[in-house]
């Protein structure tokens, strides 16, 4: 084997890291991390420690917290409701405006979120689930898995309804993208210290909010419904995630645009999708039939109705 043979692999893999439809990955099987694949992830936590340089300011902190929000709400309410489980309808300009802003939250694309997110509903908790706490442990669950080759490419045969838009195909394959943009305008607005807190303290921050949801929510709180995995409802994580930490109500019924079933179940998310349809950017927002929100209840829950 030649030295140019040798660093075919490795080049592949940084060419991945700019075009995620480069093909190395596409027939991958193994689970093994790949760390030289993860390395900008890695560098992201790293960077955080530039606060130690750049300082902190009241704009600084305000912008984190907005970017947080701001992606937050993308992941949740159109890469997670929208995307993965169309509870609502939307134009094709509002699809590809929050796909675009979704992937500023430097998650991948729309794509291969959605593909894996509904993978993960048919396999929950099972052997198959790729991010199973029960079936692979906590840290697996939480970041190991999208480190992993196995689960690297995006599966289109289980998302053709996204896959037949080519800007949202587009977004997926160059999911670096929307970051750069992102972070070149932070870093051209305020500087070096609005880089470090507005893009990666920020995204390092609503990384670990948003994996709760796959580690923690299937381990810690309340199981109101007698589900076939171990989903449950988080309020704390449902603070943070603006509603997604209502992770047992979300498994009782998928299709449903609020996951916060009942008033006291506080859902940002859904209040937020709630304005838009109001000015009409959004439609059809589908929820939980009652007689199925009242189904299924373990008999502890049925008494304290």
């Amino acid at each position: 084997m030649t030295t140019l043979d040798k660093l075919r692999a490795p080049l592949r893999t940084v060419a991945a890291w700019f075009d995620s439809g480069s093909g190395r990955f596409a027939t991958e099987e193994s689970q093994r991390v790949d760390w030289l694949r993860t390395l900008p992830f890695i560098g992201m936590h790293l960077m955080c420690f530039g606060v130690i340089w750049t300082g902190v300011s009241v704009s600084a902190v305000v912008i984190a917290v907005a970017l947080y929000a701001v992606r937050m709400l993308a992941i949740t309410g159109f890469y997670h409701r929208y995307f993965s489980h169309r509870t609502f309808r939307t134009s094709r300009l509002v699809q590809f405006l929050f796909a675009a802003l979704g992937a500023m939250a430097v998650q991948r694309g729309p794509l291969w979120w959605a593909a894996h997110h509904r993978h993960h509903h048919a396999n929950s908790d099972k052997p198959d689930d790729a991010h199973s706490p029960k079936q692979h442990g906590f840290f697996w669950s939480h970041v190991g898995w999208f480190m992993s080759r196995k689960n690297f490419a995006t599966r289109t045969e289980l998302v053709p309804d996204l896959a037949r838009y080519p800007e949202l195909r587009f977004l997926d394959r160059f999911d670096v993208l929307m970051p750069v943009l992102l972070a070149v305008a932070l870093f051209f607005t305020g500087g070096a210290q609005w880089l470090i807190w507005g893009f990666f303290v920020s995204t390092v921050v609503l990384y670990h909010a948003t994996f709760t949801v796959n580690s923690l929510a299937h381990v810690i709180g309340r199981r109101r419904y007698a589900t076939r995995d171990d989903s449950r409802n988080n309020w704390l994580l449902a603070l943070v995630t603006f509603g997604e930490g209502w992770h047992n109500n979300h498994h009782h019924f998928p299709g449903s645009v609020r996951q916060g079933f009942y008033w006291w179940e506080i859902d940002f998310t859904y209040y937020v999708l709630r304005t838009l349809a109001a000015f009409g950017l959004i439609w059809d927002l589908k929820t939980v039939p009652a007689r199925i929100r009242d189904a299924r209840r373990h008999v502890e829950d049925r008494s304290h109705r």
